[in-house]
């Protein structure tokens, strides 16, 4: 399951730096997962009121919110990918249980 969903966010990330010029390094795995943190990071102030909303309802807020989280969950599953993690086994070692 987990790498069916890792080959789908591989296949949308691969389009999206063709068509932006991007090139997807090893760096840049790590460095997209964290520029994403930054951004779900701001997403949380503004919906807990530690940040400017610029206008947005808390509806989009919360959109925002699980936008930005979305983000993070696929550039997770795109640097374990690269980096040949298999996450069902870490999952599995590491929070006791199978996804």
């Amino acid at each position: 399951m987990l790498a069916d969903l890792a080959e789908q966010f591989e296949s949308s990330s691969r389009r999206y730096a063709q068509v932006h010029g991007i090139e997807r390094d090893p760096d840049w795995y790590l460095l997209k997962l964290q520029e994403e943190m930054g951004e779900l990071t701001q997403a949380w102030n503004r919906l807990s009121g530690r940040g400017r909303p610029n206008g947005k309802a808390p509806d989009e807020l919360k959109q925002d919110l699980a936008d930005e989280t979305a983000d993070m969950l696929g550039h997770i599953l795109l640097f374990a990918r690269q980096n040949g993690i298999d996450l069902a086994r870490a999952i599995e070692r590491k929070w006791l249980f199978r996804p």
